[in-house]
């Protein structure tokens, strides 16, 4: 365990990733599983938006998630799969 813990690499704490997905999306819960697996070689944190819960995420995003965001910039980095070589490029602005 100490050897995953020496592999991660520490990122910026403003990075501010964001999941928008819904309940019940099989391919929401596939990319949130994914990038916490993702965080034992990174160290960051993102947080899950339910589209649902607001009128104007569903208009912008309803058949389009899962998407993985920057909030800061909008930025959108990867949707429906996690994409790791466009994380990896985006996490690299932060390192």
């Amino acid at each position: 365990m100490a050897s995953d813990r020496a592999a991660m690499v520490k990122v910026d704490p403003t990075v501010d990733l964001v999941v928008y997905g819904r309940e019940e999306c099989h391919l929401c819960e596939q990319m949130i599983q994914a990038l916490k697996a993702y965080q034992a070689r990174w160290s960051f944190d993102f947080q899950v938006i339910d589209i649902d819960a607001d009128s104007e995420l569903v208009s912008r995003f309803n058949d389009k998630v899962p998407v993985l965001m920057s909030l800061s910039n909008q930025k959108e980095i990867c949707r429906y799969y996690l994409d790791t070589a466009a994380l990896d490029d985006y996490l690299a602005n932060f390192r």
